[in-house]
């Protein structure tokens, strides 16, 4: 079944057009890594999906339900969750507290289940500020999954993090995609291209193709576009 849909979603600014008619379909289990140049839109893009970005036409379907009129909290209520490019933790708590919140329960058992899930377990007491960028990452994902989310979108979740911090992103979505449908933005080609079931790549606001893994790999306009190579 199709999890997520979107019907000509598009987003204009004044004479800009960030996102033009884009039809995108997500079912439900899969992986589906967004990629593009930087300016392709994919931001905004998932910024309407989960709400956070008004469309100026289009529409947002999600578990059957057309959502294009919600806010985002109500979108999270029916399963969505979001991490941003840039981390939204609270600093100055707890990672315990960070995930308490995320979860609305201080249930000592449920707390500690989320963070053990990204491998932060032991690291509960300690003060989220502190933590290495890399592990700020983690506990922002955990506050995603601690909603049990039908959907997680992940915007740009390996920026910023050293190789051995990217091995373990890679088997912390291992772990996750039996769990939950992912959407995935990403520049690192080596994850997407590992961790990917269906890629959806964008260019100026629109799709340029979209297919599995090895299909858009192969394709000489994405070649061309964003891959760095020149068209057979």
């Amino acid at each position: 079944m199709m999890l997520l849909q979107t019907k000509a979603l598009s987003r204009r600014y004044g004479g800009l057009t960030a996102v033009d008619r884009v039809d995108f379909s997500l079912p439900e289990g899969q992986v589906h890594a967004l990629i593009g140049p930087n300016g392709a839109g994919k931001s905004t893009f998932v910024g309407m999906v989960a709400g956070r970005i008004k469309a100026s036409d289009g529409e947002v379907w999600f578990d059957g339900k057309d959502v294009t009129p919600l806010p985002a909290h109500a979108r999270i209520r029916r399963g969505m969750a979001y991490t941003f490019q840039i981390t939204a933790i609270y600093a100055r708590l707890s990672l315990f507290d960070n995930v308490a919140l995320a979860l609305g329960s201080r249930e000592e058992a449920d707390v500690l289940a989320v963070l053990d899930r990204v491998g932060l377990r032991d690291r509960a007491d300690q003060i989220a500020g502190t933590l290495s960028y890399g592990h700020q990452r983690l506990l922002e994902i955990a506050m995603g999954v601690a909603q049990n989310p039908r959907l997680l979108i992940l915007d740009e979740p390996t920026q910023g993090l050293a190789e051995s911090e990217i091995a373990g992103f890679k088997e912390l979505i291992g772990r996750l995609r039996a769990e939950t449908t992912i959407l995935l933005i990403e520049h690192n080609m080596d994850v997407v291209m590992s961790l990917a079931d269906a890629i959806t790549v964008l260019e100026t606001g629109r799709v340029l193709a979209s297919g599995t893994p090895e299909e858009v790999r192969a394709d000489a306009r994405v070649q061309h576009a964003y891959l760095g190579t020149a068209p057979c």
